[in-house]
């Protein structure tokens, strides 16, 4: 009976003391929910427990490689895509730019075809006229001859590849506005412009006609 009761208390007193062991360390009772209320031995027993062994870890660490290695992948298949993209709306915009372009380019082709269009006798009598009233009369042979390589004195003369314009043929057409809006029809403004270039270049008629032989544009 006697060793009975021994036995009994001894359990006893072993089960205080872990007890009191877990109490000290904070495995008692579950840590604070704030954790800027963790007391220190709330915070030793949450950092001396071995969660994680060293063969889950090698396993987690192979899976974040793993993880890396799709995301850095799908991020360069991302970036391919979006630059594949990218380059595919710029030549669609492109597309489109050169499908307005053309349009344009063909209405104004149908107004200007439909505008009265003096002959070209009658525009190289007027440009004699124009070239003897800038003091180039004994010129004219070489005008008459220029131009008519360069439009045949058409003033809706158009080069496509170009885009030289005109009775002189300016490159590009537009030059021709600061004689005149009237630019694209207009016999008179077309003249007046390209007697004015060739005064800056060439000087007159005669020089240009020489510089167009030795090279077939002027």
């Amino acid at each position: 009976m006697l060793t009975h009761s021994v036995t009994i208390t001894t359990v006893v007193v072993l089960g205080l003391g872990v007890a009191i062991a877990n109490i000290s360390l904070g495995k008692g009772t579950p840590p604070a929910a704030d954790a800027s209320q963790l007391t220190t031995n709330d915070m030793l027993a949450l950092v001396s427990h071995d969660y994680v062994t060293p063969a889950e870890a090698a396993g987690i660490a192979t899976a974040k490689k793993r993880a890396h290695v799709a995301q850095v992948k799908a991020e360069r298949a991302a970036r391919e895509k979006a630059r594949r993209e990218s380059i595919a709306e710029r030549k669609r915009e492109a597309a489109r730019k050169a499908a307005r372009a053309k349009a344009r380019a063909e209405a104004e082709a149908k107004r200007l075809a439909n505008l009265p269009n003096p002959s070209s006798a009658q525009n190289q009598a007027l440009g004699e006229k124009m070239n003897a009233a800038k003091g180039w009369a004994s010129c004219w042979p070489s005008l008459l001859q220029i131009w008519t390589h360069e439009s045949h004195w058409n003033e809706r003369a158009h080069n496509p590849s170009s885009a030289a314009h005109g009775i002189p043929q300016a490159l590009p057409g537009y030059k021709m506005s600061s004689a005149g809006p009237n630019w694209e029809t207009n016999s008179a403004t077309q003249i007046a412009w390209g007697l004015s270039y060739i005064s800056a270049r060439y000087n007159n008629p005669c020089q240009a006609w020489t510089f167009w032989q030795n090279n077939h544009w002027y």
